[in-house]
């Protein structure tokens, strides 16, 4: 699996970073999304899945 997010969309909420900081960060001039993992960890998979359902602009995806 792997965690997607558009920046386009983001409205910088941190949910998904607060969620699952192993796989997303937020830019520190910005304070929109950074995706750190090209592959989400073995075990991260659900985490993911829930910051997904939280993030409120519907930025993040997973594929």
């Amino acid at each position: 699996m792997r965690g997607t997010a558009d920046t386009g969309v983001c409205i910088g909420a941190g949910m998904c970073a607060l969620t699952v900081p192993a796989v997303f960060d937020q830019s520190e001039e910005e304070g929109l999304v950074v995706v750190l993992t090209s592959e989400v960890p073995a075990g991260l998979e659900q985490a993911v899945r829930r910051a997904l359902t939280l993030c409120p602009s519907g930025a993040l995806a997973a594929v």
